[in-house]
């Protein structure tokens, strides 16, 4: 196997590892129509890695099966989390504060219908994507920005992104 497949591997299953542990760590807050999931800062890692794409659908869809979600949650929730990875990757050439932007947004417009016919929750769609809208603000955009800016400092220690394209 060369070397590049063995890393963007590793990278996507460690990615994947650290979003389903911290989506059970904070397992009180990773779920539920008000909702922060601390594991959504890693939605950020696109910017650096592509192999952030596969890590961060198979870590959301593990993480909500052992959360014990519903099977329309694991699915549903899962695709939000993989669309916001795709084009928070299409927007790595732009500012933290533009690529957190599909994350937050598919994730408010799709948990909310999870919530509603998966788990039967009679509350206004507005107000849950409004409770979405702000976990996903706080976990994308606050803690996802401030890990981006962490990373951006030692991205040529961490990720070897060019390696892939």
């Amino acid at each position: 196997m060369k070397k590049k497949n063995v890393l963007f591997i590793t990278q996507s299953g460690l990615i994947a590892a650290l979003y389903v542990a911290l989506t059970l760590v904070f397992a009180p807050i990773s779920f539920g129509e008000i909702q922060i999931r601390i594991a959504e800062s890693l939605t950020i890692l696109p910017m650096f890695t592509p192999a952030a794409i596969p890590g961060l659908f198979i870590g959301c869809l593990l993480g909500n099966f052992m959360g014990g979600a519903v099977l329309p949650d694991v699915i549903f929730g899962s695709l939000a989390t993989l669309i916001g990875a795709l084009f928070t990757r299409k927007l790595r050439k732009t500012s933290p504060f533009i690529a957190c932007l599909p994350p937050i947004i598919s994730n408010t417009v799709i948990v909310p219908l999870v919530l509603r016919f998966a788990y039967g929750l009679n509350l206004p769609i507005i107000w849950m994507a409004f409770t979405v809208a702000v976990g996903e603000i706080i976990g994308c955009g606050v803690l996802g920005c401030a890990l981006y800016f962490a990373l951006n400092k030692r991205k040529e220690f961490i990720f070897h992104s060019e390696s892939y394209e």
